[in-house]
């Protein structure tokens, strides 16, 4: 009788110590459900690839391509925070981080372009799709990394995959828009100009009220701070990024020949970064 009253009571001790280790196992894993979403990567990696090519990666495997593209834009866009929340704790441990004034200065830039965001997604033609919103949001998230990154001492250049990507970027915009742009004297446009010139076509293609409170919002984002001439040209394209449809409305290719064509069938700005 003792006996039996023995190994019950190590059975239960057993049975008890067995679910302590599994259930603690269980909260971890349950604490990073979009561990899955990294497809086995980590954030390190994840960041190592465009955003383009990471995305285009999840969607090459999901049954769904809208929610592929969603999926892969979320969790870079995670990643992309989670390094840019290191970056900025790293630099307020050695006191080399923005003060108060600059800190301020950010929020503002940040609070007029979530309004210039959430106006232009609307107003533009079509209005913006969930992917569209949702490719707005990431591409919001290089201002804050990037205004961080300003502060680091040692910040000599560019990071080379930053360096290759601003040269693509650029490279797609001349190839839409020719350097000549019309003038006799064949002479390359600046790409600030061509970017304001796309801007302003984006703007006079909308309805007079739409286009007021659009032009007002974007405005209140230039009237943050003095820009540098790399950052006006950055939230220009932006901007564009925002403003411009993701493809050409249906008919609108007719008729349309050599650079006219070209100019309707590639977009001012890729999707980001």
């Amino acid at each position: 009788m003792r006996t039996s009253t023995v190994w019950a009571i190590l059975l239960l001790l057993g049975t008890s110590l067995a679910a302590a280790q599994v259930q603690p196992q269980a909260k971890q894993n349950r604490s990073h459900p979009e561990d899955a979403d990294r497809l086995g990567m980590t954030c390190a990696q994840i960041l190592e690839m465009s955003s383009s090519e990471w995305i285009a990666k999840v969607t090459s495997i999901d049954d769904s391509n809208v929610d592929g593209q969603l999926r892969g834009i979320k969790t870079y866009g995670t990643c992309y925070d989670e390094r840019t929340d290191r970056l900025a704790a790293s630099l307020a441990r050695t006191r080399k981080g923005p003060r108060a004034a600059a800190k301020r200065s950010l929020q503002d830039l940040t609070a007029a372009l979530d309004d210039f965001t959430a106006k232009g997604l609307a107003d533009s033609e079509p209005p913006a799709d969930a992917v569209k919103r949702a490719y707005a949001a990431l591409y919001e998230k290089q201002f804050r990394y990037e205004f961080y990154e300003s502060f680091e001492a040692k910040k000599a250049a560019a990071p080379p995959q930053a360096s290759a990507q601003a040269a693509t970027s650029a490279s797609a915009a001349a190839d839409t828009h020719p350097a000549a742009d019309g003038k006799a004297s064949g002479a390359p446009v600046p790409e600030m100009t061509r970017a304001k010139n796309r801007f302003g076509e984006l703007l006079d293609a909308m309805p007079p009220d739409k286009l007021h409170e659009v032009h007002s919002t974007f405005g209140k984002v230039l009237d943050v701070q003095p820009l540098a001439g790399t950052q006006e040209l950055a939230i220009y394209r932006y901007a564009i990024f925002v403003l411009e449809s993701p493809s050409p409305p249906a008919g609108s290719r007719a008729g349309a020949t050599g650079a006219a064509a070209a100019k309707q069938m590639k977009p001012f700005v890729a999707p980001p970064f």
